[in-house]
């Protein structure tokens, strides 16, 4: 499997893994998570500013935020933070749905291998367990915002092929404001297309992690079919490498 990552970005990887260790035994663990700026990785940094971005863009607009493709949960819980500081009460209704497997790849299409022979995505990779780890997040989450009583966090575990129809028939009401689609793969991102576009109004912003990407066809054939790309203006921003956008 072909990797963009240098020796340079293992060995950053190898020594802030050290000097975190040597720091964990000399402060409260809350400082390194408080300290993000100090600890994080400058494109970790990045995508939460791209999010932070798009997150603006929404803001007037109505409708929840859907997240396809959880993995660890940093997207999923800056939209909560975003929308809990920037619209602590106009945000009420702001609900973050985030959707994942927490297993890994379900399952994969012909059409997320074409291309090139170096792409060997096979069921069950990517895995990231997860579940506990975020649902813990997001009870103290809870504790340190307006309007707790209200809630902001769901996931949405199993594979979205059967998940996002049961979804829409517990809650008939969602509109989206923000789809990200984070799936990497043909069919579940095809699929979120499907369920969700229909629900987004003028001005909603459709996003995505890997289109144009060489080590995801799936994701980029999944749009092509999907939707006529000349009505339409992709966008992305010029300091973040994998994200794009459309504002519909």
């Amino acid at each position: 499997m072909k990797s963009y990552a240098t020796k340079q970005d293992q060995q950053y990887k190898e020594e802030m893994e050290a000097h975190l260790r040597t720091i964990a035994n000399q402060a409260p663990l809350t400082s390194i998570a408080n300290g993000f700026a100090k600890y994080a990785r400058r494109q970790e940094v990045t995508r939460f500013l791209a999010r932070y971005e798009m997150f603006k863009m929404v803001q007037d607009i109505q409708g929840v935020i859907v997240e396809c493709g959880v993995y660890a949960g940093q997207g999923l819980l800056s939209w909560a933070q975003m929308s809990a500081i920037l619209e602590p009460v106009g945000g009420a209704f702001r609900h973050i749905y985030g959707f994942d497997t927490f297993e890994g790849f379900p399952g994969v299409h012909a059409k997320d291998l074409k291309g090139s022979t170096e792409l060997g995505w096979k069921a069950g990779d990517l895995k990231c367990d997860s579940y506990a780890d975020l649902s813990r997040c997001i009870e103290l989450f809870d504790k340190n915002r307006f309007l707790p009583q209200m809630s902001k966090i769901s996931l949405i575990k199993g594979d979205f092929m059967q998940t996002a129809e049961t979804f829409l028939e517990k809650n008939p009401h969602v509109l989206v404001s923000l789809l990200y689609l984070d799936f990497d793969l043909y069919e579940p991102t095809k699929k979120g297309l499907e369920v969700f576009l229909p629900r987004m109004s003028k001005g909603a912003v459709l996003a995505f992690d890997e289109i144009n990407h060489p080590l995801w066809p799936g994701e980029t054939l999944a749009l092509l079919e999907s939707m006529n790309i000349r009505d339409v203006k992709i966008q992305k921003f010029p300091f973040e490498i994998n994200m794009s956008y459309i504002v519909l």
